[in-house]
């Protein structure tokens, strides 16, 4: 354990130390706080409060283990098997993306534009852990959600998500985008909402950061990220109410082309919304009726 601080270390000379520990990290700091709260069981605010706080041997040896595998590039999400998306505690796993707080900016974008609507019906495609249909759960309690992915796993991971958040009442099912949604009564959606892949294959993001340890299918997309969404856009158009919408999130630079997919299918109304970096993240555009 040559590096590390003694035993006898308080939770302030853990943090001072969090960048020698944690070089490749992109927020060594915050990792460290996670990582110590998570292993004292005790918040951000008590890390703060008591700062002369000592690990028991116990701890000790837990954090000390888990900053190992965080120096190997592992995420915070899979040490922990937890991630927190619109302040709902989700569980994480390998077998889908890990939630991103940008992705809270389309629940942004949809209570800002939908919480008029006492009954909408809305799909969330490609679910993963059940964040964004979970989330909008959270706030539209009367809402008729749904969420669907390919991986048989992730749709598992949703479901417990769904159950250990009280939100049992989101239907999660298999299938591939719109494979599955012959059944009339998974059709005609108020909103379809998606963070599907959008990674060209290649791109060197891939083999940085978390996303080495996440699974490539809910990343990449073609040869320029889009192939999905373009699949997405274009059934869409049979599954949208009239006036319903389609919001899908995307790559900060595919913002024009995403826009061009959705006026080329025949959505109205297109428009893109910022990340909290300022960036181009998600596309918006209507299923409207054409005046003839």
């Amino acid at each position: 354990m040559s590096g590390f601080p003694k035993q006898s270390a308080s939770i302030d000379q853990w943090s001072a130390q969090a960048g020698e520990l944690l070089p490749e990290s992109e927020s060594p700091k915050l990792d460290m706080e996670v990582l110590l709260g998570h292993v004292l069981s005790k918040s951000r605010a008590f890390l703060y409060t008591w700062p002369e706080t000592q690990l028991t041997e116990t701890q000790y040896a837990q954090l000390v283990a888990f900053v190992k595998e965080r120096q190997l590039g592992k995420p915070i999400a899979h040490l922990l098997g937890m991630r927190e998306f619109w302040s709902l505690p989700l569980l994480v796993t390998p077998d889908t993306l890990i939630p991103r707080p940008d992705t809270e900016v389309l629940i942004e974008w949809v209570l800002e534009h939908f919480s008029n609507n006492d009954a909408c019906k809305v799909v969330d495609l490609g679910t993963g852990t059940g964040a964004i249909a979970l989330a909008l759960a959270s706030e539209f309690p009367e809402w008729q959600l749904s969420g669907c992915d390919r991986i048989s796993e992730a749709v598992e991971l949703a479901h417990r998500n769904a159950e250990q958040l009280g939100l049992a009442r989101v239907d999660f099912f298999e299938s591939s985008w719109f494979d599955q949604f012959k059944d009339s009564s998974k059709a005609s959606f108020h909103l379809i909402v998606s963070n599907p892949p959008y990674i060209a294959e290649g791109d060197p993001h891939l083999v940085q950061g978390d996303v080495r340890f996440e699974p490539q299918s809910a990343l990449t997309a073609g040869k320029d990220g889009l192939d999905d969404i373009r699949i997405i856009a274009q059934d869409a158009m049979s599954y949208l109410a009239l006036d319903g919408c389609l919001l899908v999130e995307h790559g900060y630079d595919q913002a024009n082309a995403v826009q061009e997919i959705f006026r080329r299918v025949g959505l109205s109304g297109v428009g893109s919304g910022k990340d909290y970096n300022g960036n181009d993240r998600f596309t918006y555009g209507f299923h409207q009726e054409v005046a003839e």
